[in-house]
């Protein structure tokens, strides 16, 4: 097993028993790595084409001869025996990657804990405990999934076809009962078994209890697969895992597909190795673009920000004043969709530094939407690792005001030990640098 560390955003040598292996996923757009031929492959957002970063037009890596480079994709993906494990650029390659940690338990609502690592195969692992309470609750609110069901009884209530072959094995002599069959929809199918025997599994490790007492949502979605699952049996578990390697295909129930990949993956995570099957693509990967603002609304939504979906048509506002008009001009329709905004102030979020400065369309971009919205103030966050002060530009005409924000992200000192930097050290800064950011937003 070969293991390659790397930060996003960076570039990196590979061995030469490694190009191969890399080569399998090297310049491939991630909406080319067809998530049914790899499987074991999570990639997150889930809905490639939900946003704007189209994540499906992104690489994993792109490789030059002998040297590897990333993008915004980070997280763990393997390829027969070599394992790439791409942290976030704000941790050093032999430490934990906190701030990645951080946002991925902000934005998925898992109560803070620090996670003491041991292989690669724990931190992939780590990570699907994360996703589990925020798929669980997204399927739930579907409802409990039902199908039909195939039910055998041996009584005088005849309600389906006599199962004459059992009859005769089973009532003869005759004595007063019918075997025969139903079909009828039942809440205890294959699906909520393996969602309670990943429930089960999770109670078993460290922080399961933590994870699955999260929030009432949560608990109130564990009773409800409790309820429904009776005939749970623990020594049926490959039983039902072997139930579940097909795919659920169904209109309604949607969000189980992703419920049942990832308690598949949960279930089988002692026996899912990288290198297992020739070829295949093995791993967690996130849009660290996505990521970014995902965590920033957890923090900006409470400041009354509105966080619009673009791809959903959701949440934006009109370019003019006449409704009709949007068509009249243009054909497209002209709404706007700001990363973040609200009446006074606009936000674009990025996740690559500003250290060379906002490019043109980026400026002009904010520029449109705060004379639309009349707001005082705009501007761009990003995470850094440097301690500094927001740089604000007046604008000419408008008069309003323009913020370069950057965000710390707290490091570990030059000179602390692992002792004296811990995770809790991280919360308290990285708290402090929320702090910092909701006092400039707020002020109007």
């Amino acid at each position: 097993m070969s293991l390659i560390q790397i930060a996003d955003n960076s570039r990196n040598r590979v061995p030469d028993s490694d190009k191969a292996s890399l080569l399998k996923i090297a310049d491939i757009k991630i909406g080319e790595l067809s998530l049914e031929d790899n499987p074991n492959l999570l990639v997150f957002p889930r809905d490639l084409h939900r946003y704007g970063d189209e994540i499906s037009e992104s690489y994993i890596i792109a490789m030059r001869n002998d040297e590897i480079s990333t993008g915004n994709i980070m997280g763990f993906v393997g390829v027969n025996d070599t394992q790439l494990d791409i942290k976030s650029r704000f941790a050093k390659v032999d430490e934990d990657d906190y701030f990645l940690h951080y946002m991925l338990q902000k934005v998925f609502s898992i109560n803070l804990f620090d996670i003491k690592h041991t292989t690669r195969q724990e931190d992939i692992f780590d990570f699907l405990l994360y996703l589990f309470p925020h798929f669980l609750k997204k399927a739930l609110a579907q409802g409990l999934f039902k199908k039909y069901r195939r039910f055998e009884y041996n009584d005088a209530n005849i309600r389906g076809p006599i199962d004459v072959n059992r009859h005769i094995r089973e009532n003869i002599p005759f004595r007063g009962t019918v075997a025969y069959s139903t079909r009828e929809h039942s809440y205890d199918n294959e699906v909520t078994q393996l969602v309670r025997h990943a429930i089960e599994y999770i109670r078993t490790k460290e922080h399961g209890a933590i994870i699955l007492n999260n929030d009432p949502e949560t608990k109130g979605c564990i009773t409800q697969i409790s309820l429904a699952t009776q005939s749970y049996n623990v020594r049926e578990r490959m039983k039902v895992i072997n139930q579940n390697l097909r795919p659920i295909r169904h209109p309604y129930f949607s969000a189980y597909t992703d419920l049942q990949n990832l308690c598949l993956r949960i279930l089988r995570h002692e026996s899912l190795k990288y290198g297992q099957e020739k070829d295949k693509v093995y791993g967690v990967l996130f849009d660290g673009a996505w990521l970014w603002e995902e965590y920033l609304n957890t923090i900006l939504k409470p400041c009354g920000f509105k966080h619009p979906e673009n791809k959903k048509q959701k949440g934006g506002f009109r370019m003019f004043k006449n409704e009709l008009d949007d068509d009249a001009i243009n054909k497209n329709s002209r709404r706007l969709y700001p990363d973040f905004w609200k009446d006074s102030f606009i936000l674009d979020a990025k996740y690559k530094h500003l250290n060379a400065g906002v490019g043109r369309e980026d400026l002009y971009q904010v520029v449109t939407y705060m004379y639309c919205k009349k707001a005082s103030a705009g501007g761009y966050i990003f995470p850094y690792e440097k301690s500094e002060k927001p740089i604000v530009y007046q604008l000419e005409g408008h008069e309003g005001s323009m913020h370069i924000i950057p965000f710390y992200v707290p490091q570990k000192p030059i000179d602390a030990n692992d002792r004296q930097w811990k995770w809790t050290n991280f919360v308290e800064g990285i708290e402090e640098s929320e702090g910092a950011l909701i006092s400039v937003v707020s002020k109007d």
